[in-house]
């Protein structure tokens, strides 16, 4: 026994020595194409060998600082070290013993690693790391290393090695980037895909303080330059080329990629080893929810910008992803937006799960203007009760019931209730009164996810892009299955009566399903510091096997405005692109049923259980009061300062249901005694001055 202890390590060091070559910077070339598909296999995107940019530069060319901010970043001790390091090892070895996962490695192994291809954890891929780095140390000076792991790392945006990073971060050549550029992009070598400023600009600002400060710590940089550094600012990312889609399809690719970074498969891998990648994004629904946004955002003011997310709440499968139509631009459902009145049903989650349940009978004072802990709550566009119940106050959007709801549970318990439904944990911090009309930024992802919660009576499912991989051989890398049942996060009582208190909120809002279709929705809208404006404008709603958000705002957080210069609200552009996406998606499905509703607390009147039908009343001025949104209003509010009943913006109207003639498009202004329209089912492009209210005068 002692002689195999002493006799098979060394064995194994000498096999793995003559076995084993050394690698160098060109044995990493792109040589296989990798393909995503939407969930039918049908080809979304083509990842080519020819899109690969790399440049190898000699280290005599690479800046010093260059050189020393990658060493910060990682592998401080690379210059004395044996190429391995014996703490990480160690490391990597008790993650593997125990089921966990990594370890150190320094510049030396990271330089085996892209140069082979094999970034698989496993026991043997560390002994091989260790034998080819001991043997890389004995072959190699630290120079030739170095500058061999320069040229070979991958860097994001497509660019292999420093040179070609150089180019696409800053649009320089290595030699002339500053320190301060040299630790943003030494800052990105573990996560690329995730940390590009362009995409999570935390993250990177993050990393490059650690890279600056590790050169302080090495005697690198005095403290006196650290000081002086200014966080450099990086160039928009390239138009992407060859098999990668250009459209709203290109967000879809870049999300799966990002997916396939958190789940392990590293972006090296999809460049090299010929990757099949299945997604769940079904290709009806992503056509769908582009033409829904065009369809209604034709016209409208060029300053606005959309995106769309679509979740299947009995799976967690992500059906469509729209974050605008430029696929190289900003992804706008990967954007933090604060959700106004549609962040609502969380605050009654939490208060139907209070000691003293909060039930959807419970009538509060609706009243506004209302001081609440210090703060004036108004409601939203008139909307006012003196007496009214919970469902009327979803129904109604009305402010300052909710806020007062949030106040007697807790906000903290509010947003307890978010997270326990979908919303990432890292997000709501420091929760006030101001969280139960949605002061807390978000990602519409998260929304479509939370509500699927509901939809699903309180089983949460995480939701996801990317179902299997498989690799050229045939090797299955990753398969989600089909066995994941989900989490029972809250009961399935509260959850649906959740679903209960939005029932009417559709058909309110104008924006009902076809046919009748049961949906469960909620509008919200955020204020602008511009009195009167509104800056972001949100519709979620689910039907059993549907969950939706749709988000509007702009770039520069400016006042939204529609065609006809008015303030939009949820109910509006968003709630049209909602409703034509979930028409479109949902036709020729089957119409199905929620569960059956058994009240907690109070119940709530008969009557209230009946979806509203749309009332001829005229409907108040508008508030300037943020988040309260939702549309009830009788007559709707939606002809700005008219007395119509039709959907949004036609000005000055008054015509009974007759729309005046406009919808958020068309600029038809003044409509004038439109006969009532049927039931109206969104925006009609093709008829501007009629539809849902023939006869309605342009």
């Amino acid at each position: 026994m002692l002689g195999v202890l002493i006799l098979g390590p060394i064995l194994a060091v000498a096999v793995g020595w003559l076995v084993f070559p050394v690698p160098n910077a060109d044995d990493i070339k792109v040589s296989q194409v990798s393909t995503f598909t939407y969930a039918d296999n049908a080809p979304l995107a083509v990842v080519r060998p020819d899109n690969v940019n790399r440049v190898s530069v000699p280290l005599n060319q690479v800046p010093l600082h260059v050189q020393q901010a990658v060493m910060a970043a990682e592998d401080r001790s690379f210059m004395s070290n044996p190429g391995f390091d014996v703490s990480g090892i160690g490391r990597a070895v008790w993650n593997q013993l125990t089921g966990g996962s990594g370890g150190g490695s320094t510049i030396t192994q990271q330089y085996i690693k892209v140069t082979t291809g094999q970034d698989q954890f496993s026991l043997f891929r560390k002994y091989r790391e260790v034998i080819l780095a001991a043997k890389i140390s004995k072959e190699y000076t630290k120079d030739q290393i170095l500058e061999n792991y320069l040229n070979a790392i991958y860097l994001g945006r497509g660019a292999y090695g420093i040179q070609a990073a150089s180019q696409a971060y800053f649009g320089k050549n290595v030699q002339d980037l500053t320190p301060s550029e040299s630790a943003m992009i030494a800052g990105l070598i573990q996560s690329p895909s995730r940390w590009d400023p362009a995409k999570n600009l935390d993250k990177s600002q993050q990393r490059w303080n650690f890279v600056l400060d590790g050169e302080v710590a090495q005697g690198w940089m005095s403290p006196a330059d650290r000081a002086r550094q200014v966080y450099p600012t990086a160039i928009p990312p390239s138009k992407i080329e060859g098999g990668i889609p250009g459209d709203d399809k290109g967000h879809v690719y870049n999300a799966a990629r990002a997916e396939l970074e958190r789940i392990g498969i590293s972006e090296q891998e999809i460049d090299t080893q010929g990757l099949n990648v299945t997604t769940t994004i079904d290709p009806k629904a992503q056509e769908e929810a582009g033409q829904a946004v065009q369809k209604i955002m034709d016209g409208q003011p060029g300053n606005l910008r959309s995106s769309l997310v679509s979740v299947d709440p009995k799976t967690g499968k992500v059906l469509a992803y729209y974050g605008g139509k430029d696929g190289v631009g900003l992804d706008y459902a990967s954007v933090l937006k604060q959700p106004g009145s549609s962040f609502k049903p969380f605050v009654l989650a939490a208060a139907l799960q209070a000691p003293n349940p909060i039930g959807l009978g419970k009538t509060y004072d609706g009243s506004s203007p209302q001081t609440l802990a210090g703060a004036t709550v108004t409601n939203s566009e008139g909307e006012s009760c003196a007496q009214c119940s919970v469902k009327q106050a979803m129904t109604k959007s009305i402010n300052t019931v909710f806020y007062r709801m949030g106040l007697d549970v807790g906000p903290q318990k509010v947003a307890d209730a978010a997270h326990q439904a979908g919303i990432p944990a890292d997000l709501l911090p420091g929760p006030t009164g101001g969280i139960s009309l949605g002061d807390k930024e978000v990602h519409p992802e998260d929304m479509a996810s939370a509500y699927a919660t509901f939809a699903a009576d309180g089983t949460y499912r995480a939701p996801y892009m990317v179902q299997k991989v498989t690799a050229a051989d045939g090797r299955v890398i990753f398969d989600r299955g089909t066995t994941d049942t989900g989490k029972q996060v809250m009961p399935e009582e509260v959850a649906r009566n959740v679903t209960e208190s939005m029932t009417d909120v559709a058909s309110s809002s104008r924006i009902p399903l076809s046919g009748g279709r049961p949906v469960a929705a909620k509008t919200g809208t955020v204020q602008s510091s511009v009195e009167g404006q509104n800056n972001d404008a949100w519709t979620v709603g689910y039907t059993p096997s549907v969950s939706t958000a749709v988000w509007v705002g702009t770039d520069d957080n400016s006042p939204i405005k529609n065609s006809s210069g008015r303030p939009i609200f949820g109910r509006m552009l968003p709630g049209s692109i909602w409703q034509s996406f979930m028409n479109d998606v949902l036709d020729g499905t089957d119409v199905e049923q929620f569960s059956s509703f058994e009240p907690i607390g109070q119940a709530p009147t008969p009557d209230e259980t009946q979806a509203p039908q749309p009332s001829a009343t005229a409907s108040p001025s508008p508030s300037t009061q943020n988040n309260g949104d939702n549309g009830q209003n009788d007559g709707q509010n939606n002809g700005d300062n008219g007395q119509n009943n039709g959907n949004n913006n036609g000005d000055d109207g008054n015509g009974n249901n007759g729309d005046n003639g406009n919808g958020d498009n068309n600029n038809g202004d003044n409509g004038n005694n439109g006969n009532p329209g049927d039931v109206f089912n969104g925006f009609d492009p093709s008829n501007p001055g009629g539809n849902r209210g023939d006869n309605g005068d342009n």
